[in-house]
C-alpha cells in the first residue's frame, strides 16, 4: 500500500485520531444520561461521532423527540467528561513517531475538527504538541462540518498547499467523507467505528494505527 504522489502537508483530525478521547466522550455521555435520567446507548453515540455538534443535536432531537433534555445532557456531558480527561486525553498509538517525523521531513500540519478551539489548545498544550501543528481549524471557522469538505479545505488554505497534495488522517466516516470530498488523499485510522465498503469505496486508504501512517509517508517520500 502506498500513497498516489508525496504528501506536501498533512492535515489531521483530533478526537479518536491524535488524542485517545471518543472512548471518554462515550463513556462521560452514558454516565450523563443515567444522572439527567433521560435515554442513550453506545450505539446512538456512535452516530454522532465525526458530526458538528449542531448536527448531533438535531440527530438527538429527531431520534429521542422535542422533548429530550438535551441541554441538562449536554451540560452534564461536558462535566463528565472534563472529570475524566482532568489531565489531557492520552494520545493515539504512534502519535509521537509521526509528529517526529514530519518535523524531521518539514512537512507542514494541521488539525481539522468538529471541536471548539479552546478544546484543541488544552489538549495540545497538556500534551506539550501545541507547536507542532502550524495551523488549527476548529467549530466556528467554516461554513458547513464535516462531512462537508469546508475544514480540510480551510486548513489546505491556510498552510498553502493544494488539498490534492494534502494527506488527510482521519479515524470517522464523516470526516472520512468530508477529506475525500476535498480531493485530499485520505487514510483512515479507525477507532471506535470500523471501515465500511461504502468508505472504502472513496479511494482511501485504511491502517490499523499511526506508526502504518508513518511507513507510507516514509515509502511517499522516498
Amino acid at each position: 500500500m502506498t500513497l498516489p504522489r508525496p504528501p506536501a502537508a498533512v492535515v489531521f483530525d483530533m478526537d479518536g485520531l491524535l488524542f485517545d478521547s471518543e472512548r471518554l466522550y462515550g463513556e462521560a455521555i452514558l454516565t450523563a444520561a443515567r444522572e439527567v435520567g433521560c435515554p442513550m446507548s453506545r450505539d446512538v453515540f456512535l452516530q454522532l461521532i465525526g458530526r458538528s455538534r449542531e448536527a448531533n443535536h438535531r440527530f438527538l432531537l429527531q431520534h429521542y423527540g422535542d422533548d429530550y433534555p438535551l441541554d441538562a445532557l449536554i451540560a452534564a456531558w461536558g462535566r463528565h467528561f472534563r472529570l475524566l480527561a482532568a489531565d489531557g486525553p492520552p494520545l493515539k498509538p504512534g502519535a509521537a513517531q509521526l509528529l517526529d517525523l514530519l518535523q524531521e521531513h518539514r512537512l507542514p500540519t494541521a488539525i481539522a475538527t468538529s471541536s471548539s478551539h479552546a478544546t484543541v489548545q488544552q489538549n495540545l498544550i497538556l500534551r506539550g504538541i501545541a507547536e507542532r501543528f502550524q495551523t488549527v481549524v476548529a467549530h466556528g471557522d467554516y461554513a458547513n462540518g464535516k462531512p462537508a469538505p469546508d475544514p480540510f479545505l480551510r486548513a489546505a488554505e491556510r498552510l498553502g498547499v493544494a488539498p490534492i497534495n494534502c494527506l488527510a488522517l482521519e479515524d470517522s466516516h464523516n470526516g472520512v467523507r468530508s477529506a475525500a470530498a476535498a480531493g485530499m488523499m485520505t487514510v483512515m485510522v479507525p477507532d471506535l467505528i470500523a471501515s465500511t465498503a461504502e468508505i472504502e469505496g472513496l479511494g482511501i486508504r485504511v491502517v490499523d494505527d499511526l506508526r502504518h501512517v508513518c511507513r507510507l509517508i516514509d515509502l511517499g517520500l522516498q
